[in-house]
């Protein structure tokens, strides 16, 4: 069970209108069957298709140029003995082998529900090839699914006779990958036309060798032909409708839209203009704010503090020589680290007095000092309006760690903090056998208490509504230690909640290292104390951390009790920055049901921080023992609120799909984990979105 308060939008100006169509499943396609055609690559695609007894929701993201993968949720009707509806979770994966030439056809060989029940199950392999502007010609041979008639003896057959059977059902609890299943058993050809009638308008039509067996032995689908029809109409905001006849008499509806990650919803953003730079003689005349007649170091102080402000950026510390100055500051504005060290620059080029030549900008985060960028004010002068000004201004920058930085010149009044807010929240819980979507509404509050550099109290507390999470009849069936499978009790016992409650200590114990050492109720779930260590060196794609906890499972009202059990846990952490905006973690260690095994996560983030990524977990816990899924696994997305609105923000919306969770491989969730805190401020990163720089 999965409770998560957050949410993902997307907007009408995000769409694609000329990419491939896509199928039933979600994928591209015609009607039913795939096509060899792809997304754009980092697209997304959401779709949804009632296709008789059965409701498709699925979601397809073009990892790289050549590899999409997709999960499905299905509802199919009628399927269990009391009448009532199965839900299924399938997972696709897709490979580009070859794309079109003017002879050659685009080629693509995929797997359908290769994660999970079978149900949907099949292989196949697929040619396209585009006849004029108008006319498309798909053709394939498949197994499995794709193969229910007109069948002959597998051609694999050549190579190893078990080609020629396929095992029938799944072994276990389902969601384990059954390689050994895939393109074994009888084979058949499908194929189709796309005839492209205008800019908007499509029609297809299709071989297809889906019997769609099950649902005939219960009479909930009746196919008379091998033919299915469609019409599929693009709409200008982006939305796709699709309308098709299935073996000549069901009919069936379809709803696509497909976004692109890479691009902002309001292109070049909403942000004010930067500071212009000016020329420092001017700069010289109003001395108002920089001698000594007009109050000396008091006077800028209170003015730079100011500006920042305006930028969203909070002066900590100052610290003015005749020729150098330094500011230590937390960004509260901008998602990207470097467009905060260019605002600062520009803010200090401002208002220092004329002969301050050297900027180094400290950027901190909860008043610990991750990284300095130093730059020279005569190189802001002459690259702010240059066409590659950024490129040439990062070539002349130094970053470099923040460790040694210190307290010095700290502002009267930078500490304590404090800070507070009330807002509403949703908490979500998926996948519940006879509910797929539940979820909470409530009251939240939340307030964090900071006296010291690094040294936050902080507590979340919620007070739900309404709702029907607590109406599940789901309760633990497990075989290990129940440390998520009753999260329902815990809805169910709790009304006014504290959802966390800590406090916590960020430090720099050395070069190049981060330590984070928090206390208290950390989760809904767990209280205890959890210690962290990071090493990651400046400009560095390599970081490594360790981590251990000491967690107590609470009682279900999730107030100030705790239960018996109790337990170490922690992991070795190796997380790899790939390039081209993949990043690579492995956390290898101990669950909190005390099972042992490794956690392999791969996200792809683009430049404006949107971020799509999947993971899974292998432990000691058997398939068996796990339960239903055999093991952890998910897909999860984080959209920047600047993304939807083109306003800087450093808001992030996350939403974690789990096909189940159960109770092996869980880990303990703390806030504030030191990679993804620093990341955005070390030297990669910081080059990474110099493009910002000058904006």
């Amino acid at each position: 069970m999965l409770v998560i308060a957050s949410g993902v939008g997307a907007t009408g100006a995000l769409a694609q209108s000329t990419g491939p169509s896509l199928s039933t499943y979600g994928t591209p396609g015609l009607i039913e069957l795939p096509t060899a055609r792809s997304l754009r690559d980092g697209e997304l695609a959401f779709t949804a298709s009632l296709v008789g007894p059965t409701l498709r929701n699925t979601i397809t993201f073009q990892i790289l140029p050549r590899i999409s993968g997709s999960f499905r949720y299905a509802r199919i009707d009628g399927q269990r003995s009391d009448g009532s509806a199965t839900f299924d979770r399938s997972f696709d994966i897709s490979f580009q082998l070859l794309d079109e030439g003017d002879v050659r056809p685009a080629v693509a060989l995929g797997l359908r529900d290769f994660l999970g029940t079978g149900r949907f199950s099949g292989e196949y392999l697929v040619a396209t090839k585009s006849l004029g502007s108008r006319w498309e010609v798909t053709g394939g041979i498949g197994w499995g699914r794709f193969a229910g008639r007109d069948t002959f003896t597998n051609p694999l057959g050549i190579i190893d006779e078990r080609f020629e059977t396929r095992p029938t059902g799944f072994s276990g609890p389902g969601g384990q990958v059954e390689a050994g299943d895939w393109f074994r058993g009888p084979a058949a050809i499908f194929g189709g036309v796309k005839y492209k009638v205008s800019d908007r308008a499509t029609l297809f039509a299709e071989y297809s060798t889906d019997t769609y067996d099950r649902e005939t032995l219960t009479n909930q689908i009746d196919l008379s032909s091998p033919v299915n029809v469609g019409f599929e109409y693009r709409f200008k905001n982006g939305v796709d409708l699709k309308a098709f006849v299935l073996g000549g008499s069901e009919i069936g509806a379809q709803l696509s839209y497909v976004l692109d990650p890479a691009k902002r919803a309001v292109p070049g953003g909403r942000e004010t203009a930067p500071r212009p730079v000016g020329a420092r003689n001017a700069l010289a005349a109003a001395d108002w704010n920089n001698s000594a007649r007009g109050g000396g170091k008091v006077a800028v102080q209170r003015v730079l503090k100011s500006r920042l402000a305006e930028d969203g950026l909070t002066l900590q510390s100052f610290e003015l020589s005749s020729t150098r100055a330094t500011v230590r500051l937390e960004n509260t504005r901008f998602g990207a680290g470097a467009q905060a060290a260019g605002r600062a620059a520009r803010a200090m080029a401002t208002t220092l007095p004329p002969d301050v030549e050297e900027f180094t900008v400290v950027l901190q985060e909860n008043g610990v000092p991750v990284s300095s960028i130093v730059t020279k004010r005569s190189d802001l002068e002459t690259f702010q309006y240059a066409a590659n000004g950024a490129a040439q201004s990062l070539a002349r920058a130094s970053i470099q760690d923040a460790a040694g930085a210190g307290r010095g010149g700290e502002l009267p009044g930078a500490y304590p903090v404090f800070d507070y807010g009330l807002s509403p929240y949703v908490a979500f819980s998926f996948f519940d056998p006879d509910s797929p979507v539940r979820a909470d509404v409530g009251a939240q509050f939340k307030a964090s208490f900071r006296p010291a550099p690094g040294l936050t109290f902080a507590g979340q507390f919620r007070y739900p509504f309404f709702g029907n999470i607590e109406d599940s009849e789901r309760v633990t069936d497990s075989r290990i230690e129940p440390v998520r499978t009753n999260a329902v009790r815990y809805a169910q016992e709790s009304e006014l909640e504290i959802n966390k409650l800590t406090a916590e200590y960020q430090f720099r114990p050395g070069k190049d290292l981060f330590g984070r050492v928090t206390a208290g109720y950390l989760e809904r779930m767990f209280g205890g104390v959890s210690a962290e260590l990071l090493w990651y060196p400046v400009g560095s794609r390599l970081a490594i951390g360790a981590e251990v906890n000491y967690a107590k499972q609470r009682d279900f009202d999730m107030l100030f009790g705790f239960q018996d059990y109790d337990v170490v846990t922690g992991h070795a952490s190796v997380y790899y920055d790939f390039g081209n905006g993949f990043l690579g973690q492995v956390d290898a260690g101990r669950y909190l049901a005390g099972d042992w095994g490794a956690t392999v996560s791969l996200d792809r983030e683009f430049n404006n921080g949107f971020r799509v990524g999947g993971f899974f977990t292998l432990t000691d816990v058997s398939a068996d023992d796990f339960g239903e899924g055999s093991f952890d696994k998910g897909i999860r997305f984080e959209v920047p609120l600047s993304f939807l609105t083109g306003k800087p923000s450093k808001t992030v919306l996350k939403q974690t799909i789990r096909p189940v969770q159960r109770d092996g491989g869980a880990r303990l969730n703390v806030d504030n984990r030191l990679h993804r805190q620093v990341r955005d401020l070390r030297g990669i990163e910081l080059r990474e979105g110099w493009g910002r720089y000058l904006r």
